[in-house]
């Protein structure tokens, strides 16, 4: 009989946050083993509860969210996320500007399909969110990784950039707070990325889903502040992380900047979002009211906040482990820890977690699953409490003693 195959449009495309380390740990968990997965910014089951208030707003309109609403979503969800962008600034935001998807995650992949034409290059960071470089790839372009420098506090490489702007380049991917690394860049690095795409003619794709998750000083900048009227921007953000409701799949694209040379990629986006119909329509009401009531991420973001204290915990013990160095997060959910090659010579870090993942029963993601070049990094999620966050690291740190002693 004929076989049966996947598409050769799949050649190349990977998404190793839920790959052959996730099979591998089920496999495990089968077997009847305890898997602490922190492989997946995933807020649910490690207590976080999402508000109350947006619960309650969910239920309440549910009798009348049966139906299909409108393909770029409900219009006070859209005017909500409007009001949210035109109260920081940008004030020539309007409800038509506002695509509602099913995350951010959906969002990316509609944009992208829209956009690219086989060939096409698409400048995305290195390390990237790995949907990034699959949803390019998906969709028929090139995924170019720019270098973001960890010596630099993981902000991206602004000569790497210039330097691999090709004539085929069409758009540039900002990831900020960056998702793997916890980095937060400064209003001179994002008007410095903003530039660039102005000089050469780039579309300017933001995502920003963490824009709320910060520490300390470290303050978000929305690159369509920036881009202003001659750069179109494409920016991406939503309810999962911040609002801690990562099973609604509640997020938006909003366009700013000269939308006038955008016209026909608009159409083809509102063709795309009416092929699929229209996002969750519970979870649309939930957009409302979180973006116009109390902020609760406030409290987990600050000293005795667990978001806060979590993420400094790890980054404290990550340190303190012989061979290891990590720069410490200013947002997101986090850390991406660098393992010293002259202590720990690894040739395959997807080995590498899955030796960790059999010995210790936890579950972390390789570095070059984010598209990092070297095989010298993982990501570990920050989210278990601290006394679980403890004990985890310290049996990564157990297996990293036995790796220095082999």
């Amino acid at each position: 009989m004929r076989q049966i195959r996947q598409s050769k449009k799949l050649q190349g495309v990977r998404y190793d946050v839920r790959g052959p380390i996730l099979v591998e740990a089920q496999r495990l968990e089968a077997e009847g083993h305890r898997i602490l997965k922190l492989n997946i910014g995933n807020t649910g089951p490690f207590g976080f509860e999402p508000p109350e208030q947006i619960v309650a707003d969910m239920v309440h309109h549910l009798q009348k969210a049966a139906g299909y609403s409108d393909s770029k979503g409900i219009w006070s969800a859209r005017t909500a996320v409007m009001n949210y962008y035109q109260s920081h600034g940008l004030r020539d935001v309007g409800v038509d500007d506002i695509y509602i998807g099913n995350g951010v995650s959906e969002l990316i992949s509609m944009v992208l399909q829209t956009f690219i034409d086989d060939g096409n290059e698409i400048l995305v960071p290195a390390p990237d969110y790995p949907l990034w470089t699959a949803a390019v790839t998906l969709s028929g372009g090139t995924p170019v990784h720019y270098l973001c420098d960890e010596t630099n506090g993981w902000n991206p490489d602004l000569a790497d950039i210039e330097s691999k702007i090709t004539e085929n380049t069409h758009a540039l991917v900002i990831i900020n707070p960056n998702n793997p690394t916890g980095a937060v860049y400064s209003e001179d690095v994002v008007k410095g990325l903003v530039d660039i795409a102005r000089r050469h003619n780039l579309v300017l794709m933001a995502d920003e889903i963490y824009e709320k998750i910060l520490f300390d000083d470290a303050v978000h900048h929305h690159a369509a502040t920036y881009a202003g009227d001659d750069v179109l921007c494409l920016t991406f953000s939503g309810l999962s992380k911040a609002y801690r409701v990562c099973g609604y799949r509640a997020g938006w694209v909003m366009v700013s900047g000269p939308k006038e040379i955008a016209t026909d990629f608009l159409e083809g986006l509102t063709l795309i979002a009416n092929m699929r119909m229209c996002s969750n329509v519970p979870a649309q009401h939930a957009i409302q009211a979180a973006l116009g009531g109390y902020q609760s991420i406030e409290e987990l973001i600050v000293p005795g906040g667990r978001f806060y204290d979590q993420a400094m915990l790890a980054d404290r013990l990550l340190n303190e482990i012989p061979g290891v160095s990590n720069v410490t997060p200013k947002g997101a959910l986090y850390c991406f820890p660098r393992l010293d090659p002259e202590v720990y010579p690894i040739e395959d870090d997807q080995q590498f977690v899955i030796d960790l993942l059999r010995a210790k029963k936890i579950l972390v993601t390789h570095g070059t699953g984010f598209n990092w070049p070297k095989p010298d990094h993982f990501r570990l999620v920050t989210l278990p409490d601290e006394k679980v966050l403890s004990e985890a690291i310290e049996r990564i740190a157990e297996f990293l003693e036995i790796r220095r002693q082999g």
